[in-house]
């Protein structure tokens, strides 16, 4: 009897390596955007709180000098431009975790299409072999009848 052997073997290895990769590849990018999404969750925070402060120390009813009121401006301002950086941030990470989810999906599907043809090959490969010994046992039954 002859061993089962998948010509395309190495190709399946190789696939399932690329798969491997895109796998680690996109947890990376979803990890990478979910870093970025809490860091604006920081950044947003902070703004609020520094306005919720600006808000305390205009309602005590004290005077505010101006230098107050522009150290404010500048630091909303600073935050403000902090939040845009990292919204634009986070829509590139999207793209980048989107990319990496397509290039995955293309391998699993290649890497599953190999799979099923190395599956009916082995489902022919054993229909032959079964062929074979049936072609053997009705060989020997003859073989048997004719001697008795």
């Amino acid at each position: 009897m002859k061993k089962f052997k998948f010509q395309l073997e190495t190709l399946l290895k190789v696939t399932k390596r690329k798969k491997d990769d895109a796998e680690q590849k996109f947890a990376e990018a979803s990890r990478k955007l979910e870093e970025l999404r809490a860091r604006l969750q920081v950044l947003l925070r902070e703004l609020a709180e520094g306005q919720a402060e600006f808000a305390n120390k205009t309602s005590e009813g004290k005077t505010i000098t101006v230098d107050i009121i522009m150290m404010y401006n500048s630091f909303f301002n600073w935050k403000r431009v902090q939040i845009e950086q990292q919204q634009d941030l986070i829509l590139k990470a999207t793209q980048d975790k989107q990319q990496k989810l397509q290039t995955l999906m293309k391998l699993m599907t290649y890497l599953k299409s190999i799979e099923q043809l190395k599956e009916r090959r082995f489902n022919e490969y054993t229909a032959e072999l079964l062929a074979e010994e049936q072609k053997l046992l009705d060989e020997i039954g003859l073989q048997l009848s004719m001697r008795n």
